[in-house]
Order: C-alpha cells, then sequence, then structure tokens
C-alpha cells in the first residue's frame, strides 16, 4: 500500500541552520525592545573653569567657580531643576599646599540657570559654584597650586543626576 502524500519538511533541516534562525529571532526581539523603550532626560559634557588665580595675600577669599552642563531633554515634558550641590575634590598639588590630596570642598547649594529644560529641546545649563582661596603675599613664599575634580549635583522633575566636569578647576597661588 502507498500513501498518496508524502510528508514535506520546510524550514532548516540541519542543526546549524537552527542556530542561525534563533540568532537571527533573537536579534530581531532585541532590536525591538531597544526601539521601544522612551527617552530619557540626560546631562553630559560639563566643564569648569580652568584656571583661578588667587590673589596675593588673600585669606578664605570667595570668588566663583563658572561650570557649563549640556542637557538633553527628548521627552514630552518639561524638566525642572529642583536644587544642586557641588563638590570639589583636591586631584593634584604643586608645591605648599594647604589641603591634602583627596580631601573634598562641598561647596552646597549651587546656582543654576535656566532651571528648566523644555520639552524635545536641549540647553545649556549655566552653573554658579562658591568658592574660597588662601594665598601667600608673592615673593614671600613659592607658587604653589591645587587642581579640583568638580563634580556637580542636580536634583531633576525627572530624578536625580550627577556630572563629572571633563576638565579640572586650578587654582594659583603666590
Amino acid at each position: 500500500m502507498s500513501f498518496p502524500h508524502r510528508l514535506i519538511r520546510k524550514g532548516p533541516h540541519n542543526p546549524a541552520d537552527m542556530r542561525a534562525l534563533h540568532a537571527a529571532v533573537a536579534a530581531a526581539l532585541l532590536m525591538a525592545g531597544c526601539s521601544s523603550e522612551s527617552p530619557t532626560f540626560s546631562v553630559a559634557g560639563a566643564k569648569v573653569d580652568a584656571l583661578y588665580h588667587c590673589p596675593d595675600g588673600s585669606v578664605d577669599a570667595k570668588y566663583d567657580v563658572h561650570a557649563t552642563i549640556q542637557a538633553r531633554n527628548p521627552t514630552s515634558n518639561r524638566v525642572t531643576v529642583d536644587s544642586a550641590t557641588a563638590d570639589m575634590v583636591l586631584a593634584a598639588v604643586t608645591g605648599r599646599w594647604l589641603e591634602h590630596v583627596g580631601d573634598r570642598y562641598e561647596a552646597g547649594t549651587v546656582a543654576v540657570s535656566p532651571s528648566a529644560v523644555g520639552a524635545n529641546s536641549t540647553a545649556t545649563l549655566d552653573v554658579t559654584i562658591p568658592s574660597t582661596c588662601t594665598s601667600g603675599r608673592s615673593g614671600a613664599t613659592q607658587s604653589s597650586s591645587g587642581s579640583y575634580t568638580v563634580t556637580i549635583h542636580l536634583a531633576t522633575s525627572a530624578g536625580a543626576y550627577s556630572v563629572t566636569a571633563g576638565n579640572r578647576h586650578e587654582i594659583l597661588a603666590a
């Protein structure tokens, strides 16, 4: 007796072809998963004033460190900057310096302008960080400097963010 129909298999027949098919399906699912994620607010590209000359004979003289941060808001909602703080960590010294490498200066609350980033837009945030410096009298001592890594912390309506400046802030003293 013969059967009028033969069983016909469609698709890959060997294990290597099956693995390739599974890999292609997995890649397609991964790409679909990545493309469906909602965009998020982000900050990057922070920069600070590179150098500040502390006036001769200064003792805890106040000055401001200026920074910029690139903010990107691809969301459909405005993001507000509710508060910001900054800290500076001494990374390197030359000559005699009052602090030691690794010491941290917490500047506390810092000013940020603008205070919001519109929906579907980018903005450069200008940050003003209060600081102080102390310097001997010119000629009385050898010059010295301290180089600081600066990190800015933002509390926003989209969450908390921290960004470290790509350059250091150096204080040059007499």
